[in-house]
């Protein structure tokens, strides 16, 4: 009797402390603060790297900023989301009428102006950058970085920011994209400057950004599946040639 009641007591207590999911909780409200905290870091990093003001070369209208060295930067360091959620957040507070753009700009007239092309382009860039960044890491190898930060942060965002541009200020498409050759030596200087600060962060701190897999990786590794399971049936008919000739010796 004394077993059985201490068995029901052990019982009751399993089942009245199992369904005890505080701990977890707990832990993605320290992540999600996390996150919360570096987007707005970054976001007042872009911020900040447009206090030096900008520079306006060849009579274009689009200045030419360190901000986009931050948009690079957020893709690289915090990956797709958290990348581009910091653009987001620079670019709301912007709307909100702060003058977070180089040069003090701010307000909703940012947004019918000649640039207002490469503020959405910056969206993508950051998160084409924490797209392939993910997916390069934990190695993280210095030339397909570069290629993929110059994809992201150079090809994606003038993909958006040069039609928008030309269809603003009635521009030819062709004249606007010979234009943006004004952009392109600063533009790769800071995809090297990108790289280079991300490869150290992440060699410090290897949790910033989950590593994955590309697609193709994983499909050719599914189509694979298939041949390692058919093996052992291809190997059994081998078998039997096998058990012939040894009946055909014993006879």
């Amino acid at each position: 009797m004394s077993s059985a009641h201490s068995t029901s007591q052990s019982t009751s207590t399993t089942t009245t402390t199992g369904p005890n999911e505080a701990p977890p909780p707990a832990r993605s409200r320290r992540s999600s603060a996390r996150d919360l905290a570096q987007i707005a870091v970054f976001a007042a990093l872009i911020a900040a790297l447009g206090l030096p003001g900008a520079l306006s070369i060849g009579g274009t209208a689009v200045p030419i900023t360190f901000q986009t060295l931050g948009v690079m930067l957020a893709g690289a360091i915090l990956g797709a989301r958290k990348g581009t959620l910091s653009v987001l957040l620079l670019i709301v507070l912007v709307a909100a009428g702060l003058p977070l753009l180089s040069g003090g700009r701010g307000g909703l007239g940012v947004f019918i102006g000649p640039s207002v092309g490469y503020l959405i382009g910056w969206l993508l860039g950051a998160a084409v950058i924490g797209w392939a960044t993910a997916r390069l890491l934990p190695r993280y190898p210095i030339a397909p970085a570069l290629a993929w930060t110059a994809l992201g942060g150079i090809v994606a965002i003038y993909l958006v920011g040069v039609p928008v541009f030309a269809a603003i200020t009635g521009t030819p498409l062709g004249v606007a994209i010979a234009g943006s050759a004004f952009f392109l030596p600063g533009d790769v200087l800071k995809v090297v400057v990108t790289v280079l600060v991300a490869k150290g962060v992440h060699r410090a701190w290897p949790g910033l950004i989950e590593p994955k897999s590309w697609p193709w990786a994983s499909r050719s590794s599914a189509a694979a599946a298939p041949t390692a399971g058919s093996t052992p049936s291809d190997s059994s008919p081998s078998t039997e040639p096998a058990d012939t000739t040894t009946s055909d010796r014993s006879a």
